[in-house]
């Protein structure tokens, strides 16, 4: 709580200072215009003089400031000191005291401010008057705290736990927020002016100011800046936003309002719409757009690089290593060359793929094959001497001409031959993969056979699955299809990448 009474104090401050300002404000730029001349009528019908300073814009001060000591006092000291520590008794007698002082200096002000009211009652009835006013100004106050105190208790007891864990908040984007907050304050201090065409030509107009130029945002610039659309496509929507968010301020401006040149308010509204609106939301859409992007492609470093050091990771691991070399040994005991040497070319041939065409953002698809052929190969000599294993690779490579990131159907296989391959039961391993002109497809079917409860890989799909899906969000959003379905003997993987 205390931190959220440093945030009244400071709101409370921020609003003070505001209304000051707001009263202050018409003097700086039309001299007397905040003095209230329309009470001078009142004072000379009185044969009184008067001072906009003493009977207008003083009281109003004063008011001002006692309202904005009262409540910091009561809010900030008496309640967090006395009725928080159940010290209820002088709690209250300072409370009593606070107010009393309120309506002390609502009193003084206001025989200021009606102080034309001397010219035709007595001082005495006078002074009721000024009293009373202060007292149902005091009374009304002390209900209206009293209303916002249970509405805090009331939206930290039920609502704010809900917002903060939603961050209802956070979808808001700064520049609305921004956009409202200099809306609001703009329309505060017109109030203050004692033309009221001002307030209402702000209020109107930057309402619909804020709706066109979240509708510029939304449904032109950002088409546009994505490459989605073409500007000329754009123009009837461009237009149709400016034309309604202008209709719809200058007929509110014209129902609140009695200006004799309306038409220079029309031209200045469509001015502002034209001149200020447009250029921000493109400027906006244009950095957050940019910004965007360069995350993005952050993130896609990031991921890419992430995968490939994950990926060498499960390569170069003691799993695979060893089952090469050791199928490696074998052969080399069995015959004097021509398979040994075929084994050691296919792993040579494999990291050098890993340390150089690896590195590269996109590489040919067929140099993509040819690893996934050398990884086949190199398995299947350590499989071929086994008649309950079968390996079938079905490649139709006519319409492969497409570039792809490299080390993204690996994993597939890699993880087809880690868990669909056993030396004791019968086993299946298909691998497929085609073209179009504008997608290509793959498909990785294999076997599931039951792992030992001590297998650390009993549990996992495969080092690398969850690292490519991850790199297919990043590399190809909305422009690929993994779908993968996994039964009690049987695991199954199909993808489509569209290129284009």
């Amino acid at each position: 709580m205390d931190k959220i009474r440093k945030t009244e104090f400071w709101l409370a401050t921020a609003i003070y200072l505001l209304v000051i300002f707001a009263m202050i404000f018409p003097t700086l730029f039309n001299e007397g215009a905040g003095y209230g001349y329309y009470l001078a009528d009142r004072f000379e019908k009185n044969h009184m003089a008067y001072d906009g300073f003493l009977h207008y814009l003083m009281p109003r001060m004063l008011i001002a400031t006692v309202s904005y000591v009262t409540f910091v006092a009561i809010n900030n000291w008496l309640i967090p000191y006395f009725f928080e520590r159940k010290n209820a008794l002088w709690g209250a007698i300072f409370t009593a005291a606070t107010m009393f002082f309120f309506w002390g200096m609502l009193t003084i002000a206001f025989t200021w401010r009606y102080g034309y009211m001397l010219g035709y009652r007595s001082l005495g009835s006078f002074y009721n008057i000024c009293c009373w006013r202060a007292f149902i100004i005091v009374f009304t106050s002390a209900l209206g705290y009293v209303a916002y105190h249970l509405l805090k208790a009331t939206y930290f007891g039920f609502v704010h736990r809900m917002l903060v864990e939603k961050k209802i908040w956070k979808k808001v984007p700064l520049d609305i927020m921004l956009l409202v907050i200099v809306w609001a304050l703009s329309a505060f201090i017109m109030v203050a002016d004692s033309r009221p065409a001002r307030f209402h030509i702000v209020l109107w107009g930057g309402m619909a100011y804020i709706v066109a130029y979240m509708a510029y945002c939304r449904y032109i610039f950002l088409p546009l800046f994505r490459k989605e659309q073409t500007f000329k496509k754009l123009v009837p929507v461009l237009l149709l936003i400016l034309t309604l968010s202008s209709i719809f301020a200058c007929l509110l401006i014209d129902g609140f309002t009695r200006i004799g040149q309306m038409g220079a308010i029309y031209a200045l509204v469509v001015f502002c719409n034209v001149m200020f609106m447009l250029p921000l939301a493109a400027w906006v859409s244009y950095n957050r757009l940019s910004r965007k992007n360069e995350v993005l492609n952050l993130e896609k470093a990031l991921g890419r690089s992430s995968a490939n050091l994950d990926f060498l990771r499960s390569q170069i691991n003691p799993h695979f290593l060893f089952n090469a070399l050791n199928t490696l040994y074998g052969t080399a005991l069995q015959e004097n060359a021509p398979r040994t040497s075929e084994g050691v070319q296919k792993l040579g041939d494999m990291m050098r793929f890993m340390l150089h065409e690896n590195n590269q953002e996109k590489i040919e698809l067929d140099k993509e094959v040819g690893y996934l052929q050398n990884y086949i190969a190199l398995q299947k000599l350590r499989t071929q001497q086994s008649p309950d294993i079968k390996i079938e690779v079905n490649i139709n490579d006519a319409d492969c001409t497409h570039d792809i990131a490299p080390m993204l159907l690996i994993p597939f296989v890699e993880n087809a031959f880690k868990h669909g391959i056993s030396l004791r039961n019968r086993s299946w391993i298909v691998v497929s993969l085609s073209c179009d002109e504008n997608h290509i497809y793959f498909d990785a079917y294999n076997s599931i056979h039951v792992k030992p409860d001590n297998d650390p890989e009993k549990h996992s799909l495969g080092i690398g699955l969850n690292n490519v899906r991850r790199r297919l969000q990043l590399l190809y959003p909305n422009r690929h299809e993994l779908s993968i379905r996994q039964t009690a003997t049987e695991f199954f993987v199909h993808l489509t990448i569209t290129t284009k």
